[in-house]
């Protein structure tokens, strides 16, 4: 949606950017915003899609959430803030950069964003979800997760066995809804709350 307004994620029932809410109700220039309307006017999402449609073997594709005139006005600067994009054969490929993130809850939330978008721009542009490449700068576990984390640590991995299913009648990025991505065959150890750190 390219939305920087909290309480249209309410509405889905997403509650992650709470914490950061302005008293406008936004988290003002930041992340979505970005995204789809890069000073104003630029919609880098459709910018790549098109691209991959009309010459996927470019090299210059990149999404940058990181507008240095805009970030004063952001309830907060992104922290995975540039992913890069490349074709090989019917395979779409992505590379995330991030500058910082926690290790407990900030990068599992953005290695499944970013995933998730991935496998949605595949999907309109008709090619396979390929390799995820993800760069961590700072990395970092809050003393307030520590115990968390150490419980996290003595669990042991189920195989592999999610899917994610993506509507097949949407032809159009900007038609997505909620309800046209799912998570199938998902299993998992007991939720392990942590406190979100601001």
């Amino acid at each position: 949606m390219g939305s920087n307004d909290v309480n249209k994620l309410h509405e889905m029932n997403v509650k992650v950017w709470d914490e950061w809410a302005k008293e406008d109700g936004t988290i003002g220039k930041a992340y979505g915003y970005q995204a789809r309307h890069w000073n104003e006017n630029i919609d880098q999402v459709q910018k790549l899609i098109d691209t991959l449609k009309t010459n996927p073997q470019s090299r210059r594709m990149i999404i940058s959430l990181w507008n240095v005139e805009d970030l004063p006005e952001m309830a907060l600067e992104p922290c995975a803030f540039m992913t890069m994009w490349d074709v090989m054969g019917d395979t779409l490929n992505m590379t995330l950069i991030q500058r910082s993130g926690d290790c407990g809850l900030g990068i599992p939330f953005n290695t499944t964003q970013y995933a998730t978008l991935q496998h949605m721009i595949a999907h309109v542009t008709r090619l396979k979800a390929g390799q995820f490449t993800h760069f961590i700068n700072n990395a970092h576990i809050y003393e307030n997760h520590f115990d968390a984390m150490k419980l996290q640590l003595t669990r042991t991995p189920f195989a592999p066995t999610a899917k994610i299913w993506i509507n097949p009648e949407i032809k159009d990025f900007n038609d997505f809804t909620p309800n046209d991505i799912k998570l199938l065959d998902y299993t998992s150890h007991p939720a392990i709350k942590m406190e979100v750190s601001v």
